[in-house]
């Protein structure tokens, strides 16, 4: 093979000269290109004679110069292999529950049928998160084909995230590293194994070196295993944080939150940021026996008393004049948020941070029961329950709870409680599983289920069986008025997914068309029918998952 002489650098780049194994005399690439940039007939190739003939030997040289700079080229270096994927010991799913996956990924972006209605064809959408939940319970890793789609799923739906991730595992996260549209995978994990909680060393380094996700991973890992130890670890460069991060790494010490962690809390209070004092403030008064919580209980007392001039007893309000100093420094907010008064405003966040235990002393010794009872003067009456239930809430006190709901047949804009759904749904939670359950149900029979959307999304799932069995018959009884059943999709929505499968064999019964009132809507029972099928498929294809995931999916459904 012909060898020539070494070219410099920018004749290499430019092409000027002939490369090396080039015949002799050849025309170099920027000689080419002014040809045929001038034409053939003005310029014609070095070598070649003006005529017809040009042209053709200007692209033939063009061609011979095109084959040797590409044969010509060096490889470049070769590329970092990535490091391997992690090894995930957990289980591998049942064949059956492997296939299951797919359909259910595969049907989460169905489009919508034609016309709204959806047949009686269960809603895969829906089953994902409850198929993805019973998996992460049992144990079991994703299948490694299957990541693409569950990490394309947790995209598209949030809430679909923590239990995706958790199911895709450690070779998810490896996998999110190669794809930017799976970047919030690594934002919500550490993006690899944390150190173990016991181990202080690892602990620290990362808390000093890592990233901030990986950091707020660590601190509610190290949170949960030793309450101490992760306050400690926050402790020690406090006030070298950043404040949004002080604010996200204090809201951590509400897992396990105790007296313990109240001397912190104070220093907290006098934070720069306004919204690391008010979240410091919040969580010193979820602990009735904090300082904060007792010096809220004096304001409180004194804004809030019984009424001495009434002839019968009665609640006196009297709301504060001022926000001090104090005030301030306890976590009230002095400005309120637009239309609402500013001493309506400081009382009710004196009242929510106050211990509740202070009631029952200022009233002589009433039960929440009682107090609640209570008539308010000068229309204070909601303004005053609404911070009660809100300090309910907070402080997680059953009782109050209980005292704010009243009694569950009990018209809710008639009864001494609280007549707010919303606040109705949050007092729920402070109670146990059962008692919620038993509680909702009693209000299902006797209001219906206009009412309780709000108040069955509290509710454990699957439902209990008297809940279960007061949503069924409230839906019977919607059917029997002859209203459409898409008055009540909401509804037929979380049963769906929250009756327990056993309730669909009473559903078969519902499921055959009846005969329709005279007062009915046209059709209606034709679309109950419809609906209440589509139901018992769906409790029947819950009931197939389980069984799938156990490993020994039954013969027949």
């Amino acid at each position: 093979m012909q060898t020539t002489e070494p070219q410099t650098e920018a004749a290499r780049s430019t092409g000027a000269e002939p490369a090396p194994g080039a015949a002799p005399g050849a025309p170099g690439w920027e000689e080419l290109v002014a040809s045929a940039l001038l034409g053939t007939d003005r310029r014609p190739p070095a070598g070649t004679p003006r005529g017809p003939a040009a042209a053709g030997a200007l692209l033939d040289a063009a061609a011979r110069r095109t084959l040797r700079r590409r044969a010509g080229l060096r490889p470049g270096p070769a590329a970092v292999p990535p490091a391997p994927a992690p090894d995930d010991p957990r289980s591998a799913l049942p064949e059956a529950a492997r296939r299951r996956l797919d359909l259910l990924l595969a049907g989460r972006a169905a489009p919508a049928p034609p016309g709204g209605r959806r047949g009686v064809v269960p809603d895969l959408a829906e089953l994902l998160p409850q198929w993805l939940a019973m998996a992460d319970e049992r144990g079991y890793r994703a299948p490694h084909a299957a990541l693409p789609a569950l990490l394309d799923a947790a995209r598209a739906r949030t809430d679909l995230r923590p239990r995706a991730l958790a199911l895709a595992g450690p070779r998810g996260l490896w996998l999110a590293g190669f794809n930017p549209d799976w970047r919030f995978a690594l934002r919500g994990r550490a993006g690899g194994a944390l150190p173990d909680p016991g181990d202080a060393a690892a602990v620290r380094e990362l808390w000093e070196e890592g990233l901030f996700a990986e950091r707020v991973a660590l601190l509610g890992a190290v949170r949960a295993w030793d309450p101490a130890a992760g306050r400690a670890l926050l402790a020690g460069g406090w006030a070298g944080e950043r404040a949004e991060d002080r604010l996200m790494f204090l809201d951590s010490l509400r897992s396990g939150l105790s007296a313990a962690d109240e001397e912190f809390l104070e220093e907290a209070l006098a934070d720069r940021s306004r919204n690391v004092r008010a979240t410091a403030a919040e969580l010193l008064s979820a602990l009735p026996g904090s300082a904060l919580a007792g010096r809220m209980a004096a304001r409180a007392v004194s804004c809030v008393g019984p009424d001495r001039t009434a002839a019968e007893p009665t609640i006196a309000v009297e709301a504060p004049h001022e926000c001090d100093e104090g005030m301030r420094r306890d976590g009230i907010v002095a400005v309120p948020p637009s239309g609402r008064g500013e001493r309506s405003w400081w009382l009710g966040q004196l009242v929510e941070s106050a211990s509740l235990s202070c009631w029952p002393d200022r009233f002589g010794g009433r039960t929440p029961e009682e107090i609640v009872a209570l008539p308010v003067a000068d229309d204070w009456r909601t303004e005053l329950h609404a911070a009660w239930c809100r300090a309910a809430v907070r402080q997680r006190d059953a009782v109050w709870s209980r005292a704010l709901l009243g009694a569950p047949s009990v018209p809710p804009a008639t009864g001494p409680g609280t007549s707010s759904l919303a606040e109705r749904a949050q007092l729920l939670s402070t109670l146990g599983v059962r008692e919620r359950a038993g509680w909702v149900a009693a209000f299902v029979a006797a209001h219906g289920l206009s009412e309780a959307f709000q108040l069955l999304g509290v509710c454990a799932v699957p439902w209990a069986e008297p809940l279960g069995e007061a949503v069924i018959d409230a839906l019977d009884t919607a059917r029997d008025a002859g209203s459409y059943p898409w008055s009540f999709s909401g509804v037929m929505g979380l049963a769906e997914r929250c009756l327990s499968p056993s309730a669909a064999r009473r559903l078969e019964a519902l499921a055959a068309a009846a005969p329709e009132a005279e007062d009915a809507a046209p059709g209606a029972g034709a679309y109950w029918s419809e609906a209440f099928r589509r139901l018992v498929a769906t409790l029947d294809l819950r009931a197939l998952m389980r069984a799938e995931l156990d490993g020994a999916p039954p013969a027949a459904v």
